[in-house]
């Protein structure tokens, strides 16, 4: 069944319109008819069943049938920060982390980066990679998009760290040195409804200046296991972690 993510609350209404892309790929897409049912996920989500009554040429009308009974979502807060990395990894990142349930994704120029965007890039950036999570969130029935945010300094980063219950680092030289606690540690201190910011450094990691500076904001440095992980597979294999912690211990 199709899933429609809307920018409204859930509420309560005798019919729910769809118009813009929703409609077009009901309408035009899918050749969708009176009598088809559809998710429809809010803001807030929430998500329902509703079933097809009516299509004109500009909106297509529909009634609740049921609400989505089945929980989708991580149960604690999950954002994931990248340095920019090369090619199109960012994009990975936010497709596959979409359907790990991550809630927010923030991407932010490390001293590493080799790739420099301006605003007017950053805002193109951020319409693609919004696409990108809207897809994933469809295919893997997440109730809501996840948030992206795309920065264009370092500082603004750690502005936000007071947001967070937990921030960590993610950082080679801990792996290196054997460092594997602190990741488990943070977990198990997680409550549900918490929230935690992990960061990850693009191509050639943190310098010892950045990690400083981070830990001077209150964020802790932690290893991620004994290997080496790539850019792109740092945030994957920390969500996939969380979701066994919270879903499936």
């Amino acid at each position: 069944m199709q899933r429609y993510f809307l920018t409204e609350p859930y509420e309560v209404k005798e019919h729910y319109t769809i118009t813009g892309e929703n409609y077009h790929h009901i309408v035009r897409v899918m050749r969708m008819e009176s009598g088809q049912q559809v998710f429809l996920a809010f803001s807030d989500q929430l998500a329902i069943i509703a079933e097809i009554i009516d299509i004109t040429e500009e909106a297509v009308f529909l009634k609740e049938i049921s609400k989505e009974q089945a929980e989708k979502e991580l149960p604690v807060n999950v954002t994931i920060a990248c340095g920019y990395p090369k090619g199109d990894k960012l994009e990975w990142v936010v497709q596959k982390g979409t359907e790990l349930g991550s809630h927010r994704f923030i991407g932010f120029p490390a001293k590493a980066s080799v790739v420099k965007w301006d605003s007017k890039k950053l805002v193109k950036k951020t319409d693609r990679l919004k696409k990108i999570a809207t897809e994933a969130a469809e295919q893997s029935h997440r109730q809501f998009v996840p948030d992206i945010v795309l920065l264009e300094k370092e500082q603004e980063l750690m502005d936000v760290f007071s947001r967070y219950d937990k921030v960590l680092i993610a950082y080679e030289e801990s792996a290196k040195v054997g460092e594997r606690s602190r990741f488990a540690t943070a977990l198990s201190e997680l409550v549900v409804g918490e929230s935690i910011l992990i960061i990850f450094g693009p191509e050639g990691g943190f310098s010892p200046a950045e990690i400083e500076k981070f830990q001077e904001y209150g964020g802790v440095v932690c290893g991620l296991g004994p290997r080496i992980l790539r850019a792109e597979t740092a945030p994957l294999y920390a969500l996939s972690a969380i979701s066994y912690q919270f879903e499936l211990v």
